[in-house]
């Protein structure tokens, strides 16, 4: 009998290795395929990649609800959300004064806002509201509450050139501007760098023929610009050759993404790390799916124009580099906050800029996490 109990004992151990060995085989699949972000329970997971454009999904556990805000674009087409021009009868008292920190007339830099609505409004920095005197884009994130007078909204001018209007109202154009356009507003705050990237000079648009000609150039960019007649950022991509590039190139990577997100099993979506060429130097990452997918039609279709403006250099870019992108940072801090309402923090080290949009109420949440490796000072991506 000795001798069978040792076969057994000899047999369960081998059968235990074989275990033990599968499971560290899985892990080992699991960290190739998909990389853990420590406490943010953050995950990546294996790119899509479409000519020079690349995009890592990331993905989440947990998917707090979020369907107590409403987004810019559905609080204007409900109409839950006016803006207008500076000096409209929407900054006004009820006696006909203007309050204390409007203008008496229009402002390039700052519209009015009111909501009245149910619900607090998400806005993100370089969302596109059209009409008024000009096209204009929003210049920072932030929440704006239920039942607050006529807010002062800070914006920047995306129309170097207009100037008029048949109307004093703005509509949502659905549009997020490119990541060239959106870095000067949301983490360089200058004007005269947000009309530059928009005509393909901003200095973090690489420029290098030596890594390949981009698909449209600055003088392309300019051309279509003139083109669109009032100079109109939604025109530019709505009706010129330009537009329809784009249009087709996110369609399919839509497709891609769709099926590369299509098997997360208990993992949720909720943001992406992007990579122009061989460069990781962009990131959106939400609350929750909703709030994801409610954005990501119109952030990639920024994505898109970035990629055509950017050298065509096709690289396969390693999962972990994406995963170092994300890695916390220490840095100079800047915050601005409505008590009660939000928390905004920008921290910025080196060539990385970081944005965190933190809900206050009904309890911390934070809704959206902007990352950027911004260009260097001669107008040439380093890395």
């Amino acid at each position: 009998m000795e001798p069978k109990r040792g076969r057994i004992f000899s047999n369960l151990i081998v059968a235990g290795l074989i275990g033990l060995f599968a499971m560290g085989a899985t892990r080992l699949d699991r960290s190739v395929k998909a990389s853990a972000l420590g406490s943010s329970g953050w995950v990546i997971r294996p790119s899509v990649t479409y000519e020079n454009l690349t995009v890592f999904p990331v993905v989440a556990s947990e998917n707090p609800e979020t369907g107590d805000f409403a987004t810019l674009d559905e609080a204007l087409a409900s109409g839950d959300v006016l803006v207008s021009e500076q000096g409209h009868s929407l900054g006004r008292t009820r006696d006909g004064r203007i309050p204390s920190g409007f203008s008496t007339g229009p402002q390039v830099n700052q519209l009015v806002l009111i909501n009245r609505g149910r619900k607090p409004v998400l806005l993100l920095a370089g969302e596109v509201v059209s009409g008024g005197k000009q096209d204009r884009i929003i210049g920072k994130d932030r929440i704006v509450p239920v039942g607050r007078s006529p807010l002062p909204l800070d914006v920047f001018c995306v129309e170097h050139g207009r100037w008029t209007g048949t109307s004093n109202q703005f509509f949502g154009a659905n549009l997020m501007v490119h990541p060239s356009v959106r870095e000067e507003a949301a983490i360089e705050q200058d004007q005269s760098q947000v009309w530059a990237a928009v005509k393909g000079e901003a200095k973090s648009v690489a420029s290098g023929a030596a890594f390949g000609a981009p698909r449209i150039s600055a003088g392309a960019l300019s051309d279509a610009v003139a083109a669109a007649g009032t100079q109109s950022y939604p025109r530019i991509y709505e009706s010129s050759p330009i537009g329809r590039s784009v249009e087709s190139a996110a369609d399919e990577i839509r497709r891609r993404f769709s099926r590369a997100t299509s098997d997360l099993q208990g993992q949720h979506t909720i943001g992406v790390v992007v990579a122009f060429g061989d460069e990781v130097a962009w990131s959106d990452i939400f609350a929750s799916s909703e709030l994801f997918s409610a954005y990501w039609p119109k952030l990639l279709s920024s994505y898109v124009v970035e990629a055509m403006m950017r050298p065509g250099v096709h690289e396969t870019i390693p999962l972990e580099e994406a995963r170092d992108f994300l890695r916390p940072i220490t840095g100079h801090i800047e915050e601005e906050s409505e008590p009660g309402v939000y928390l905004w923090r920008k921290q910025s080290v080196g060539r990385l800029s970081e944005t965190q949009l933190t809900a206050l109420v009904p309890k911390p949440l934070m809704l959206h996490d902007l990352r950027v490796r911004r260009g260097d000072e001669r107008g040439v991506m380093v890395r």
